[in-house]
């Protein structure tokens, strides 16, 4: 199969549990922003994002220096279990901690009531800590559909049991307290019923993984550990820097906004609400990191594999302003998945969108520092990167609120991305399509430029919906013209 088809096959099976996952995830976002008031749905926006910390402190880079070490072995399943044998006990380590210190802790964060938020969410950190690493493994042995499977079982768990409890049950308690659903139904739990159905999902998850958790008594390698943890080490530099990239925002505002507590977070749920309709970006980077990322170890030794990865940007590129456009030329429609209050927020989207696309573009750029094993100097971008975020957010957020956030974020990875190429082309040179690529950016950009400044005339000549279409045609006309027929042709000869 072709390199490239088949990169997009495993990325269609990757994303399958990622889209579906998102999607009903963002539709939950619909009920969420109907049933929780402003600053609730904040609370559920600034801890899931201190969780992000937590999850990378507990991978420890392990899960890319698995995929390495496992290339270069003779013993994949000494590798697998060496990393498991780490795994296990240091999350049963912070789940202790977290237990000892849970009091001062929800002090800390201002949830002195909430304590049982903090326990739930150690208990969340611990199970997908040591479940990722046998996803790893179905990745590496490019079992994609046993991935997806598991996968769409938890989406599926997570979904019913928040939907049973914020729905059905809070529905019945309504209309009858005394029912045998009212009684199930805690109004002051709030938020709490979105973790609870996460760490309901999280069990039935490693239930399901239990099979590829055997492998821990393979036993466990001292010396390749050692080699593993000095790969990693710089591993979790960049992904504690992308966690600050990403997460930052939405763990600060809530501090350093200079108003009330209450208002604080009613502006964090705007925000973290706005956040959700960027997520049809990032979840195709999601599904397509999971698949590029074996994909690019793969063909690291081949011939062709530079003109390969050229070829995966481009594509990338392709698909990314595609998404793009599809928000942004149709936000009139997408609007109406986060509740009216919250759509005040909405002047962040195309700002994160931006930010997601370049977040991309170091996705596929920084195989440099991964192939090389210059994963030190990989720590340096990524804390460039960080150093940006936290600069910008810090001096603007009590002047421009989350409008700073969202331009930080993308000041963030554009600046990555640009410093990736730089050192990319230096130790791992590969000639991009950088002219065509960015070419595609612009367009995308003019495009959307010209739907803002045509659809109130427009308007009045009949639905705007006509000019989005038009419009994205147009772009996908442009396609066709600059990559879609060359490649066609070059199946068309192949075959003859």
């Amino acid at each position: 199969m072709n390199p490239i088809k088949k990169l997009a096959s495993q990325t269609v099976v990757y994303g399958i549990p990622s889209i579906a996952g998102r999607f009903l995830f963002f539709s939950l976002t619909y009920l969420y922003t109907r049933v929780f008031p402003l600053d609730q749905y904040g609370i559920n926006s600034e801890l899931y994002a201190y969780s992000g910390f937590f999850t990378v402190l507990l991978l420890f880079g392990m899960d890319t220096a698995f995929f390495r070490f496992r290339q270069k072995s003779d013993d994949p399943a000494k590798v697998y279990s060496t990393v498991l044998n780490f795994i296990i006990p240091s999350s049963i380590i912070f789940l202790a901690t977290i237990y000892i210190i849970g009091r001062p802790l929800a002090n800390l964060l201002k949830y002195s009531d909430h304590l049982n938020y903090i326990h739930w969410f150690a208990w969340m950190l611990a199970i997908d800590s040591i479940c990722a690493i046998p996803f790893v493994r179905l990745r590496a042995e490019n079992r994609a559909a046993r991935f997806a499977t598991i996968k769409i079982i938890e989406i599926v768990v997570n979904l019913s049991v928040n939907i049973f409890f914020l729905y059905f049950c809070r529905q019945a308690y309504m209309a009858d307290t005394g029912s045998f659903l009212g009684r199930l139904y805690d109004p002051n739990m709030g938020v709490g019923y979105v973790f609870i159905a996460n760490l309901v999902a999280s069990a039935v998850k490693m239930l399901l993984l239990l099979p590829q958790l055997k492998n821990v008594v393979d036993g466990f390698d001292r010396e390749l550990f050692n080699k593993m943890i000095r790969y990693s080490l710089p591993m979790v530099i960049i992904g504690f820097s992308g966690i600050i990239n990403e997460m930052l925002d939405r763990m600060i505002l809530h501090h350093m906004l200079p108003y009330s507590n209450t208002t604080n977070l009613k502006m964090l749920g705007i925000y973290g609400a706005c956040y959700k309709l960027s997520l049809l970006m990032s979840l195709f980077i999601q599904a397509f990191r999971f698949a590029a990322e074996p994909f690019f170890f793969a063909h690291a030794d081949k011939t062709d594999s530079k003109k390969l990865y050229a070829d995966v940007m481009n594509y990338f590129v392709i698909f990314c302003v595609f998404v793009f456009l599809l928000v942004m030329l149709y936000l009139d429609w997408f609007q109406y998945f986060i509740g009216k209050p919250y759509r005040v927020g909405l002047p962040v989207v195309p700002i994160l969108l931006m930010a997601n696309l370049c977040f991309g573009l170091y996705v596929n750029l920084s195989i440099w520092y991964k192939l090389t094993d210059r994963t030190l100097l990989g720590a340096v971008v990524s804390f460039g990167g960080a150093a940006i975020t936290v600069v910008l957010n810090v001096l603007f957020i009590p002047k421009y609120g989350y409008m700073a956030s969202a331009w930080a974020t993308l000041a963030c990875y554009g600046g990555m991305a640009i410093a990736s190429y730089i050192f990319g082309q230096k130790y791992f040179p590969v000639q991009y399509y950088l002219k065509k690529d960015l070419g595609y950016i612009a367009l995308g950009l003019l495009l959307w430029q010209a739907y803002e400044f045509l659809k109130v005339p427009m308007s009045g000549f009949g639905h705007v919906w006509i000019l989005s279409s038009v419009l994205m045609l147009l772009f996908l006309a442009v396609v066709w013209v600059m990559d879609g027929r060359a490649v066609l042709e070059k199946q068309l000869t192949q075959t003859e």
